[in-house]
């Protein structure tokens, strides 16, 4: 069979519409993942999502991380310092094949973006599921750290900083007001 035969076939014989389809996926796969936004132009279109996003890194990387902080208000009304909580595990060899516990801090930051991004629009976040997400997260770690019999409410802000870049000061985002430690139960618990 001459070249000639071979395209022929390949565009017109028993099965040319299937491999047209997957040489048309492939091209448009292999173009998406151009870094240059005009390549994004084939996902943009694609309404079943069948082109798929294989970039290594992410297409806007964080350059800072999101670091929160807590007080505490105790039953004489008195309010602590300012408490870190250490979300960030130090890395062991094992976590390069398995690092289950890196989702916690994961699903962290990506709830703290959802509420930057709604204050961003000028909301007020005090509503919205991240959060209440975030307060109870918050309050989890409070019970699991301290006394909290003596704890009536707590307050948490949050600060972005560039991590080890030591050139940019730290910049407060957000600082909630007081939350109760326990938290009002909704209307069906308190009926029953």
């Amino acid at each position: 069979m001459n070249a000639t035969a071979f395209l022929r076939d390949a565009f017109t014989g028993p099965g040319a519409l299937t491999r047209l389809a997957g040489a048309a996926l492939l091209v448009t796969t292999l173009a998406a993942q151009h870094p240059n936004p005009a390549f994004e132009r084939a996902r943009e279109k694609d309404l079943f999502s069948f082109v798929p996003n294989w970039k290594f890194f992410a297409p806007n990387p964080a350059t800072h991380d999101y670091h929160y902080l807590y007080r505490t208000l105790d039953e004489k009304r008195e309010t602590s310092s300012w408490i870190e909580l250490d979300l960030i595990q130090k890395r062991r060899m094992t976590q390069a094949f398995w690092f289950s516990s890196r989702r916690t801090e994961k699903a962290v930051f990506d709830i703290c973006s959802a509420i930057i991004k709604s204050i961003a629009k000028g909301e007020d976040p005090t509503g919205s599921p991240p959060y209440r997400v975030l307060s109870e997260f918050i309050r989890r770690q409070i019970r699991d750290t301290r006394n909290v019999s003596d704890v009536r409410g707590f307050q948490f802000a949050v600060v972005r900083a560039t991590g080890h870049d030591e050139s940019e000061d730290p910049e407060v985002l957000y600082v909630s007001t007081y939350q109760p430690m326990r938290p009002a139960s909704p209307a069906f618990l308190r009926a029953a």
